[in-house]
């Protein structure tokens, strides 16, 4: 008698910013094939029951038990989707079922695991605003949750000091309302005052809410845990409108340094 082949998978997939318009097909047909979903409470309950679906909820910070779980049920022959917002390689639950692989069992590294990508939140919020992502730019993750604060302002410090146009995800929390202060702080100290900055909340959801100012302007209460702030370059321009939002842009191109007589 032939015993019964596992046909079990892990699909690490992005679910985008929000809008449902903007999660893609690939992801879709994934989700319609899971015989189980594995994520973060707010994220699983983007995905509809039905039949034959069982929706794993979890808490935030047990990313690597999540991804655990997830492995542990398709060696057992089920079809796992791990979602995360944005894009799952960003911030996000990728490298964590890379890291239960690498220190799990062996059998896990020869299941089938892939990876779906998304629209993350640092990019959709840069379309809707324009370019501004449109020459060099970086993305930090501003929670030191996984990291020192040390390694986040040495690494604030340095891109400011590289000119890159930047991308802050989890700017400021209840838990942690001191440290965007102390980032725009670092900012001041390497920046000039007329730096724009936008303010990118809930972006592609009925909440949304776009703010541009300078970073003379900006404020640490203009951000939360749903707001995405990008930071430009010191040549990140802004087209005045009237009656429309203004745009943003980073040129393509870069002056070369004036040569001294």
């Amino acid at each position: 008698m032939t015993g019964c082949v596992k046909t079990g998978w892990v699909k690490i997939v992005g679910l985008g910013p929000g809008d449902e318009a903007l999660v893609t097909p690939e992801v879709r047909a994934v989700v319609d094939e899971a015989t189980d979903v594995v994520g973060y409470i707010p994220y699983v309950r983007r995905i509809a029951p039905r039949p034959g679906l069982t929706l794993h909820e979890s808490d935030n910070r047990v990313e690597v038990e999540r991804a655990r779980h997830a492995l542990e049920m398709a060696s057992e022959g089920r079809r796992v989707a791990v979602v995360s917002s944005g894009d799952p390689g960003v911030f996000a639950m990728a490298s964590a079922v890379f890291e239960a692989v690498e220190e799990g069992a062996p059998d896990w590294r020869n299941l089938d695991i892939r990876v779906l990508p998304g629209i993350t939140a640092m990019l959709a919020a840069a379309a809707r605003a324009g370019a501004p992502m449109g020459h060099d730019f970086c993305a930090i993750n501003l929670s030191d949750n996984l990291k020192p604060w040390a390694l986040i302002e040495k690494r604030l410090r340095l891109a400011a000091q590289a000119d890159f146009a930047m991308g802050f995800y989890n700017p400021r929390s209840k838990s942690r309302p001191e440290g965007f202060g102390r980032a725009l702080d670092i900012l001041r100290e390497e920046c000039e005052p007329e730096r724009l900055i936008l303010f990118a909340r809930a972006v592609s959801t009925p909440e949304e809410e776009i703010r541009c100012v300078t970073l003379a302007e900006a404020t640490p209460e203009m951000a939360d845990m749903r707001t995405v702030v990008l930071v430009g370059s010191s040549l990140t321009r802004r087209i005045l409108r009237e009656g429309q939002p203004p745009i943003v842009y980073t040129p393509r191109s870069v002056p070369a340094p004036s040569v001294p007589e």
